[in-house]
Protein backbone atom coordinates (compact mmCIF):
# COMPACT_ATOMS: atom_id res chain seq x y z
CA UNK A 1 0.00 0.00 0.00
CA UNK A 2 1.17 3.46 -1.30
CA UNK A 3 -0.01 6.89 0.42
CA UNK A 4 0.81 9.99 -1.13
CA UNK A 5 0.25 13.01 0.83
CA UNK A 6 0.18 16.23 -1.00
CA UNK A 7 -0.32 19.85 -0.31
CA UNK A 8 0.19 19.76 3.73
CA UNK A 9 2.32 22.16 5.84
CA UNK A 10 4.62 19.01 7.58
CA UNK A 11 6.50 19.82 10.83
CA UNK A 12 9.82 18.64 11.29
CA UNK A 13 11.81 18.81 14.24
CA UNK A 14 13.90 21.61 12.17
CA UNK A 15 10.89 23.33 11.03
CA UNK A 16 7.21 23.49 9.13
CA UNK A 17 8.16 22.78 5.37
CA UNK A 18 5.46 22.31 2.78
CA UNK A 19 6.29 18.96 0.85
CA UNK A 20 4.65 15.70 0.19
CA UNK A 21 5.56 12.35 2.28
CA UNK A 22 5.03 8.94 0.35
CA UNK A 23 4.46 6.14 2.61
CA UNK A 24 5.06 2.88 1.60
CA UNK A 25 3.48 0.19 3.32
CA UNK A 26 4.36 0.37 7.22
CA UNK A 27 7.11 3.01 6.39
CA UNK A 28 7.51 6.81 5.56
CA UNK A 29 9.28 6.06 2.12
CA UNK A 30 9.96 9.14 0.58
CA UNK A 31 10.03 12.73 1.91
CA UNK A 32 9.30 15.03 -1.27
CA UNK A 33 9.07 12.70 -3.86
CA UNK A 34 9.20 13.43 -7.52
CA UNK A 35 6.44 15.02 -8.97
CA UNK A 36 5.64 12.12 -11.08
CA UNK A 37 5.25 10.03 -8.45
CA UNK A 38 2.20 7.47 -8.12
CA UNK A 39 0.65 5.86 -5.46
CA UNK A 40 -2.03 3.63 -4.55
CA UNK A 41 -4.03 6.69 -2.50
CA UNK A 42 -3.38 10.03 -3.17
CA UNK A 43 -4.42 12.79 -0.13
CA UNK A 44 -4.54 16.09 -1.26
CA UNK A 45 -3.63 17.96 2.64
CA UNK A 46 -3.97 21.61 1.46
CA UNK A 47 -4.46 23.87 4.32
CA UNK A 48 -3.63 21.37 6.63
CA UNK A 49 -0.81 20.53 8.58
CA UNK A 50 0.55 16.79 9.32
CA UNK A 51 2.57 15.88 12.15
CA UNK A 52 3.83 12.39 13.45
CA UNK A 53 1.53 10.72 15.28
CA UNK A 54 1.00 11.63 19.09
CA UNK A 55 3.38 9.44 21.50
CA UNK A 56 0.75 9.27 25.29
CA UNK A 57 3.56 7.51 27.83
CA UNK A 58 1.06 7.77 31.00
CA UNK A 59 -2.15 5.96 30.41
CA UNK A 60 -4.44 3.61 32.46
CA UNK A 61 -6.73 1.66 29.64
CA UNK A 62 -8.47 -0.77 32.73
CA UNK A 63 -7.87 -4.06 30.56
CA UNK A 64 -8.12 -6.63 32.24
CA UNK A 65 -9.90 -6.05 35.66
CA UNK A 66 -11.55 -2.80 35.21
CA UNK A 67 -13.09 -3.23 31.35
CA UNK A 68 -16.36 -1.88 32.63
CA UNK A 69 -14.43 1.78 32.61
CA UNK A 70 -12.70 1.48 29.74
CA UNK A 71 -11.04 -1.57 27.61
CA UNK A 72 -7.83 -1.39 25.24
CA UNK A 73 -10.58 -1.38 21.81
CA UNK A 74 -12.42 1.87 23.12
CA UNK A 75 -9.42 3.33 24.59
CA UNK A 76 -7.56 2.86 21.56
CA UNK A 77 -10.45 4.06 19.07
CA UNK A 78 -10.52 7.00 21.34
CA UNK A 79 -6.61 7.67 20.64
CA UNK A 80 -6.99 7.65 16.87
CA UNK A 81 -10.08 9.78 17.32
CA UNK A 82 -7.19 12.20 18.89
CA UNK A 83 -3.93 11.58 16.94
CA UNK A 84 -2.61 9.58 19.01
CA UNK A 85 -0.49 6.70 17.89
CA UNK A 86 1.01 5.08 20.15
CA UNK A 87 0.37 4.84 23.95
CA UNK A 88 2.20 3.57 27.08
CA UNK A 89 0.23 2.39 29.67
CA UNK A 90 0.54 1.71 33.05
CA UNK A 91 0.74 -1.75 35.69
CA UNK A 92 -2.76 -0.69 37.84
CA UNK A 93 -5.10 -2.70 36.30
CA UNK A 94 -6.36 -5.99 37.79
CA UNK A 95 -3.84 -8.04 38.33
CA UNK A 96 -1.13 -5.54 38.23
CA UNK A 97 1.34 -5.87 35.30
CA UNK A 98 4.34 -7.42 37.96
CA UNK A 99 5.31 -9.93 36.41
CA UNK A 100 6.75 -10.64 32.76
CA UNK A 101 4.05 -13.22 32.75
CA UNK A 102 1.57 -10.88 33.41
CA UNK A 103 3.09 -8.12 30.69
CA UNK A 104 2.95 -10.14 28.13
CA UNK A 105 -0.66 -11.20 28.36
CA UNK A 106 -1.42 -7.49 28.45
CA UNK A 107 0.26 -7.22 25.03
CA UNK A 108 -1.21 -10.06 23.77
CA UNK A 109 -4.62 -8.04 24.58
CA UNK A 110 -3.33 -5.47 22.93
CA UNK A 111 -2.50 -7.55 19.80
CA UNK A 112 -5.95 -8.64 19.40
CA UNK A 113 -8.01 -5.46 20.56
CA UNK A 114 -5.71 -2.29 19.64
CA UNK A 115 -6.27 0.32 16.71
CA UNK A 116 -2.63 1.75 17.54
CA UNK A 117 0.40 1.44 19.16
CA UNK A 118 1.30 -0.09 22.51
CA UNK A 119 3.55 -0.72 24.84
CA UNK A 120 3.16 -1.58 28.69
CA UNK A 121 5.11 -0.83 32.04
CA UNK A 122 6.17 -3.08 34.80
CA UNK A 123 4.81 -2.01 37.89
CA UNK A 124 7.25 -2.18 41.18
CA UNK A 125 6.10 -3.55 44.68
CA UNK A 126 8.20 -4.13 47.89
CA UNK A 127 8.40 -7.62 47.05
CA UNK A 128 8.89 -8.17 43.00
CA UNK A 129 13.15 -6.91 42.65
CA UNK A 130 13.84 -9.97 40.68
CA UNK A 131 11.01 -9.51 38.28
CA UNK A 132 12.44 -5.79 37.72
CA UNK A 133 15.50 -7.11 36.88
CA UNK A 134 14.33 -9.40 34.28
CA UNK A 135 11.75 -7.74 32.67
CA UNK A 136 12.40 -6.93 28.70
CA UNK A 137 9.74 -5.51 26.03
CA UNK A 138 8.77 -2.79 28.54
CA UNK A 139 9.51 1.31 28.40
CA UNK A 140 10.56 0.64 31.92
CA UNK A 141 9.24 0.19 35.96
CA UNK A 142 6.99 2.09 37.33
CA UNK A 143 6.47 3.03 40.90
CA UNK A 144 3.76 4.81 42.78
CA UNK A 145 5.43 6.64 45.79
CA UNK A 146 2.00 7.40 46.69
CA UNK A 147 -1.04 6.06 47.29
CA UNK A 148 -2.57 3.29 45.09
CA UNK A 149 -4.26 0.22 45.25
CA UNK A 150 -3.30 -3.14 46.33
CA UNK A 151 0.83 -4.09 46.37
CA UNK A 152 1.87 -1.55 44.38
CA UNK A 153 2.42 1.31 46.86
CA UNK A 154 6.27 1.42 47.32
CA UNK A 155 7.03 3.79 50.05
CA UNK A 156 9.48 2.11 52.37
CA UNK A 157 13.22 3.58 51.85
CA UNK A 158 14.85 0.03 51.55
CA UNK A 159 13.31 -0.80 48.87
CA UNK A 160 13.31 2.07 47.07
CA UNK A 161 17.05 1.66 46.68
CA UNK A 162 17.56 -1.27 45.72
CA UNK A 163 14.58 -0.70 43.31
CA UNK A 164 16.92 2.39 41.86
CA UNK A 165 20.56 0.95 42.80
CA UNK A 166 20.01 -3.19 41.47
CA UNK A 167 17.51 -2.27 38.25
CA UNK A 168 18.73 -1.27 34.57
CA UNK A 169 15.36 -0.06 33.22
CA UNK A 170 14.34 3.79 32.95
CA UNK A 171 11.96 4.33 36.11
CA UNK A 172 9.02 6.67 36.39
CA UNK A 173 7.15 7.07 38.99
CA UNK A 174 3.52 8.66 40.84
CA UNK A 175 5.10 10.99 43.63
CA UNK A 176 2.87 12.27 46.09
CA UNK A 177 4.33 11.61 49.58
CA UNK A 178 2.28 9.13 51.22
CA UNK A 179 2.69 10.07 54.95
CA UNK A 180 1.73 13.99 53.96
CA UNK A 181 -1.50 12.86 52.49
CA UNK A 182 -2.28 10.28 55.64
CA UNK A 183 -1.86 12.95 57.46
CA UNK A 184 -4.41 15.39 55.42
CA UNK A 185 -7.16 13.15 55.34
CA UNK A 186 -7.44 13.08 59.06
CA UNK A 187 -6.70 16.91 59.24
CA UNK A 188 -9.56 17.21 56.90
CA UNK A 189 -11.58 14.54 57.65
CA UNK A 190 -15.68 14.66 57.70
CA UNK A 191 -15.61 17.57 55.08
CA UNK A 192 -17.53 16.85 51.73
CA UNK A 193 -16.60 19.53 49.67
CA UNK A 194 -13.96 18.07 46.59
CA UNK A 195 -12.46 21.01 46.58
CA UNK A 196 -10.48 19.68 50.11
CA UNK A 197 -9.17 17.48 47.86
CA UNK A 198 -6.56 19.75 46.86
CA UNK A 199 -5.38 20.30 50.54
CA UNK A 200 -5.21 16.78 51.19
CA UNK A 201 -3.33 16.07 48.12
CA UNK A 202 -1.11 19.49 48.93
CA UNK A 203 1.45 20.91 47.00
CA UNK A 204 3.93 19.33 49.75
CA UNK A 205 2.98 15.64 49.16
CA UNK A 206 3.64 16.23 45.88
CA UNK A 207 7.01 18.32 46.39
CA UNK A 208 8.44 16.20 48.91
CA UNK A 209 7.90 13.03 46.96
CA UNK A 210 9.42 14.31 44.10
CA UNK A 211 12.36 15.45 45.85
CA UNK A 212 12.59 11.91 47.12
CA UNK A 213 12.36 10.20 43.61
CA UNK A 214 15.02 12.75 42.33
CA UNK A 215 17.91 12.08 45.04
CA UNK A 216 17.06 8.39 44.37
CA UNK A 217 17.84 8.88 40.79
CA UNK A 218 20.99 11.03 41.23
CA UNK A 219 22.70 9.35 44.09
CA UNK A 220 22.41 6.07 41.95
CA UNK A 221 22.59 7.75 38.66
CA UNK A 222 19.61 5.80 37.40
CA UNK A 223 16.91 7.28 34.42
CA UNK A 224 14.24 8.80 36.09
CA UNK A 225 11.34 10.40 34.62
CA UNK A 226 8.58 12.13 36.11
CA UNK A 227 5.07 11.56 35.91
CA UNK A 228 2.49 14.62 36.24
CA UNK A 229 4.03 17.75 37.58
CA UNK A 230 1.81 19.36 39.26
CA UNK A 231 3.00 22.13 40.84
CA UNK A 232 5.16 25.43 40.12
CA UNK A 233 7.51 24.36 43.65
CA UNK A 234 8.25 21.04 40.88
CA UNK A 235 9.25 22.96 38.27
CA UNK A 236 11.57 24.56 40.27
CA UNK A 237 13.25 21.83 41.94
CA UNK A 238 13.96 20.55 38.48
CA UNK A 239 15.05 24.30 37.40
CA UNK A 240 17.88 23.49 40.10
CA UNK A 241 18.59 20.08 39.11
CA UNK A 242 19.56 21.02 35.45
CA UNK A 243 21.45 24.19 36.54
CA UNK A 244 23.18 22.41 39.11
CA UNK A 245 23.09 24.94 41.94
CA UNK A 246 21.94 23.74 45.45
CA UNK A 247 21.52 20.26 46.50
CA UNK A 248 22.10 19.08 42.58
CA UNK A 249 25.27 21.07 43.03
CA UNK A 250 27.56 19.53 39.97
CA UNK A 251 24.44 17.29 38.68
CA UNK A 252 22.45 18.15 35.70
CA UNK A 253 24.45 20.68 34.20
CA UNK A 254 25.52 19.05 31.37
CA UNK A 255 23.60 17.89 29.06
CA UNK A 256 25.86 14.59 28.33
CA UNK A 257 25.30 13.97 32.30
CA UNK A 258 21.43 14.41 32.95
CA UNK A 259 18.98 11.66 33.44
CA UNK A 260 16.22 13.18 34.43
CA UNK A 261 13.28 14.11 32.60
CA UNK A 262 9.95 15.22 33.52
CA UNK A 263 6.44 15.92 32.25
CA UNK A 264 3.14 17.74 32.56
CA UNK A 265 -0.75 16.80 31.64
CA UNK A 266 -3.51 18.48 30.01
CA UNK A 267 -5.47 19.05 33.02
CA UNK A 268 -2.63 20.75 35.32
CA UNK A 269 -2.08 22.95 32.80
CA UNK A 270 -5.88 24.08 31.93
CA UNK A 271 -7.38 23.51 35.31
CA UNK A 272 -7.23 24.51 38.47
CA UNK A 273 -8.75 24.83 41.91
CA UNK A 274 -11.39 27.10 40.50
CA UNK A 275 -12.89 24.79 38.12
CA UNK A 276 -13.93 22.34 41.53
CA UNK A 277 -17.34 25.14 41.18
CA UNK A 278 -18.16 24.07 38.02
CA UNK A 279 -17.07 20.27 37.43
CA UNK A 280 -17.30 19.31 41.12
CA UNK A 281 -15.81 15.70 41.29
CA UNK A 282 -14.97 15.34 37.54
CA UNK A 283 -12.30 17.75 38.30
CA UNK A 284 -11.08 15.11 41.11
CA UNK A 285 -7.63 13.47 40.11
CA UNK A 286 -4.12 12.76 41.58
CA UNK A 287 -2.12 14.69 41.72
CA UNK A 288 -4.91 17.40 42.51
CA UNK A 289 -5.63 20.23 40.64
CA UNK A 290 -3.48 23.13 41.85
CA UNK A 291 -3.68 26.78 41.47
CA UNK A 292 -3.61 29.34 38.40
CA UNK A 293 0.01 30.26 39.43
CA UNK A 294 0.70 26.97 39.17
CA UNK A 295 -0.50 26.74 36.00
CA UNK A 296 1.39 29.65 34.99
CA UNK A 297 4.34 28.10 36.12
CA UNK A 298 3.78 24.86 34.00
CA UNK A 299 3.55 26.85 30.91
CA UNK A 300 6.74 28.94 31.75
CA UNK A 301 8.46 24.90 33.02
CA UNK A 302 7.44 23.39 29.54
CA UNK A 303 8.60 26.81 27.22
CA UNK A 304 12.05 27.06 29.14
CA UNK A 305 12.56 23.48 29.01
CA UNK A 306 12.24 21.93 32.42
CA UNK A 307 9.47 19.73 31.36
CA UNK A 308 10.12 17.94 28.26
CA UNK A 309 6.45 15.91 27.78
CA UNK A 310 3.03 16.81 27.66
CA UNK A 311 0.67 13.34 28.44
CA UNK A 312 -2.50 12.32 29.28
CA UNK A 313 -2.87 10.44 32.41
CA UNK A 314 -5.58 9.08 31.37
CA UNK A 315 -7.73 7.73 33.90
CA UNK A 316 -11.74 6.98 32.94
CA UNK A 317 -14.30 5.93 35.16
CA UNK A 318 -17.92 5.94 34.85
CA UNK A 319 -20.33 8.83 35.39
CA UNK A 320 -22.16 7.32 38.24
CA UNK A 321 -18.71 6.19 40.20
CA UNK A 322 -17.41 10.10 39.41
CA UNK A 323 -20.30 11.66 40.84
CA UNK A 324 -20.55 10.07 43.66
CA UNK A 325 -20.35 11.84 46.67
CA UNK A 326 -16.50 13.01 47.83
CA UNK A 327 -14.47 11.18 48.75
CA UNK A 328 -16.23 7.91 47.71
CA UNK A 329 -15.71 9.47 44.20
CA UNK A 330 -12.69 7.91 42.38
CA UNK A 331 -9.82 10.35 40.99
CA UNK A 332 -9.09 10.86 37.34
CA UNK A 333 -11.03 11.97 34.08
CA UNK A 334 -10.39 10.67 30.23
CA UNK A 335 -8.38 12.76 28.28
CA UNK A 336 -6.71 11.04 24.84
CA UNK A 337 -8.94 11.76 22.50
CA UNK A 338 -9.12 15.64 23.24
CA UNK A 339 -5.43 16.21 24.41
CA UNK A 340 -3.51 17.16 21.00
CA UNK A 341 -7.32 19.14 20.15
CA UNK A 342 -6.51 20.99 23.39
CA UNK A 343 -2.88 21.86 22.73
CA UNK A 344 -3.76 22.95 19.18
CA UNK A 345 -6.29 25.40 21.10
CA UNK A 346 -3.64 26.76 22.96
CA UNK A 347 -1.44 26.98 19.56
CA UNK A 348 -4.75 29.14 18.17
CA UNK A 349 -4.42 31.40 21.55
CA UNK A 350 -0.23 32.05 21.12
CA UNK A 351 0.41 30.16 24.22
CA UNK A 352 2.70 28.11 21.97
CA UNK A 353 3.72 27.07 18.52
CA UNK A 354 2.76 23.82 16.71
CA UNK A 355 6.56 22.90 16.53
CA UNK A 356 6.39 23.02 20.34
CA UNK A 357 2.88 20.40 21.01
CA UNK A 358 4.72 18.07 18.46
CA UNK A 359 8.17 18.46 20.90
CA UNK A 360 6.52 17.59 23.46
CA UNK A 361 3.92 15.09 21.97
CA UNK A 362 5.80 12.83 20.06
CA UNK A 363 9.52 13.53 19.57
CA UNK A 364 10.34 14.07 23.53
CA UNK A 365 8.75 10.94 24.74
CA UNK A 366 9.93 8.67 22.41
CA UNK A 367 13.19 9.33 23.07
CA UNK A 368 12.36 9.39 27.02
CA UNK A 369 11.89 5.82 26.62
CA UNK A 370 13.83 4.70 23.55
CA UNK A 371 11.16 4.05 21.11
CA UNK A 372 12.30 2.91 17.85
CA UNK A 373 11.24 4.76 14.15
CA UNK A 374 8.77 6.87 16.16
CA UNK A 375 8.07 10.48 17.23
CA UNK A 376 9.52 12.10 14.04
CA UNK A 377 8.51 12.21 10.09
CA UNK A 378 11.51 10.86 8.68
CA UNK A 379 12.37 8.29 6.09
CA UNK A 380 12.19 4.57 7.72
CA UNK A 381 10.04 5.75 10.11
CA UNK A 382 6.62 4.12 11.12
CA UNK A 383 4.35 5.75 9.22
CA UNK A 384 2.20 7.13 12.37
CA UNK A 385 0.61 10.06 11.19
CA UNK A 386 -2.14 12.63 11.90
CA UNK A 387 -3.66 15.56 9.67
CA UNK A 388 -4.71 18.47 11.97
CA UNK A 389 -6.93 21.56 10.90
CA UNK A 390 -5.71 24.26 12.55
CA UNK A 391 -8.23 26.60 11.96
CA UNK A 392 -11.21 24.25 12.34
CA UNK A 393 -13.72 24.97 15.06
CA UNK A 394 -15.52 22.68 16.99
CA UNK A 395 -17.21 21.36 20.38
CA UNK A 396 -16.18 18.78 22.76
CA UNK A 397 -19.62 16.77 23.56
CA UNK A 398 -20.06 14.11 25.91
CA UNK A 399 -22.34 12.23 23.25
CA UNK A 400 -19.60 12.14 20.53
CA UNK A 401 -17.05 10.54 22.79
CA UNK A 402 -15.11 7.43 22.21
CA UNK A 403 -14.28 6.54 25.30
CA UNK A 404 -16.36 3.85 27.09
CA UNK A 405 -17.04 6.32 29.58
CA UNK A 406 -18.43 8.63 27.73
CA UNK A 407 -17.68 12.06 28.95
CA UNK A 408 -15.20 15.15 29.38
CA UNK A 409 -14.44 17.42 31.68
CA UNK A 410 -14.45 20.08 28.47
CA UNK A 411 -17.75 19.11 27.24
CA UNK A 412 -19.32 21.87 25.71
CA UNK A 413 -16.00 23.71 25.17
CA UNK A 414 -15.39 25.27 21.85
CA UNK A 415 -12.00 24.74 20.73
CA UNK A 416 -9.72 25.77 17.54
CA UNK A 417 -8.00 23.03 16.11
CA UNK A 418 -8.81 19.18 15.19
CA UNK A 419 -7.27 16.04 14.09
CA UNK A 420 -8.65 15.62 10.78
CA UNK A 421 -7.10 11.61 9.68
CA UNK A 422 -5.15 9.37 11.50
CA UNK A 423 -2.42 6.54 9.79
CA UNK A 424 -1.05 3.91 12.02
CA UNK A 425 1.72 2.11 10.27
CA UNK A 426 0.59 3.57 6.96
CA UNK A 427 -2.95 2.15 7.58
CA UNK A 428 -5.63 5.13 7.79
CA UNK A 429 -7.19 4.42 11.26
CA UNK A 430 -9.85 7.87 11.33
CA UNK A 431 -11.00 10.20 9.50
CA UNK A 432 -13.10 12.58 9.98
CA UNK A 433 -15.04 10.81 13.00
CA UNK A 434 -15.03 7.53 11.77
CA UNK A 435 -12.49 4.94 12.89
CA UNK A 436 -11.32 1.81 11.11
CA UNK A 437 -11.64 -0.78 13.51
CA UNK A 438 -10.24 -3.30 11.62
CA UNK A 439 -6.71 -1.70 11.77
CA UNK A 440 -4.41 -3.20 14.21
CA UNK A 441 -1.17 -1.59 15.82
CA UNK A 442 2.27 -3.51 17.34
CA UNK A 443 3.68 -3.36 20.14
CA UNK A 444 6.03 -0.39 19.88
CA UNK A 445 10.05 -1.76 20.18
CA UNK A 446 12.25 -0.02 22.79
CA UNK A 447 15.59 -0.19 22.42
CA UNK A 448 17.06 0.84 25.87
CA UNK A 449 20.82 0.91 24.52
CA UNK A 450 20.23 4.34 23.25
CA UNK A 451 20.01 5.71 26.45
CA UNK A 452 17.15 8.08 26.99
CA UNK A 453 16.15 11.86 25.71
CA UNK A 454 19.75 13.40 26.88
CA UNK A 455 21.65 10.48 25.06
CA UNK A 456 19.58 11.84 21.73
CA UNK A 457 18.89 14.20 18.96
Amino acid sequence: MRTLIKNADVVFPTGIVAVSVLMENERIAVIDPAIHTTADETVDATGLHLLPGVIDDQVHFREPGLTHKEDLFTASRACAKGGVTTFLEMPNTIPNATTQELLDAKLAFAAEKSLVNYGFYIGATPHNLEDLKRAENTPGIKIFIGSSTGDLLVDDQEALERIFAETTLPITAHCEDESTVRANVERYRGIADVAVHSKIRDVAAATIATRRAIDLAVRHRHRFHVLHVSTGEEADILGDYFAGVGEYAGVGADPARRFITAEACPHHLLLNVDDYARLGTLAQMNPSLKSADDNRRLWEALRDGRIQVVATDHAPHTLEEKRRPYPQSPSGMPIVENSLALMLNEVHRGRCSLEQVVQWMCDAPARVWDIVDKGRIAVGYDADLVLVDLHCRHTIRNAEQLTKCGWSAWDGVELVGLPVRTWVRGREVYRDGLTNDAVRGAAAQFDHVRGGYWSSV
